[in-house]
């Protein structure tokens, strides 16, 4: 999915994803399963930036 993306792309999918959650979140529950879902998925939009930012921070020290 975001394997490509830069920094900027994955904040603003991860800035979407966490509105659609809250929205999600406060229409069906927060430990309905949708809500669920849509916060794992943050999960792994949130640590794929993370590691982006190590492996561009890694750059910068060599």
């Amino acid at each position: 999915m975001a394997s490509t993306c830069n920094s900027n792309q994955l904040k603003q999918q991860i800035e979407q994803m966490r509105i659609k959650m809250i929205e999600i979140a406060t229409v069906k529950g927060f430990t309905s399963d949708e809500s669920i879902h849509i916060s794992r998925e943050l999960d792994k939009l949130l640590n794929m930036y993370q590691e982006l930012e190590e492996k561009e921070q890694s750059k910068l020290i060599k």
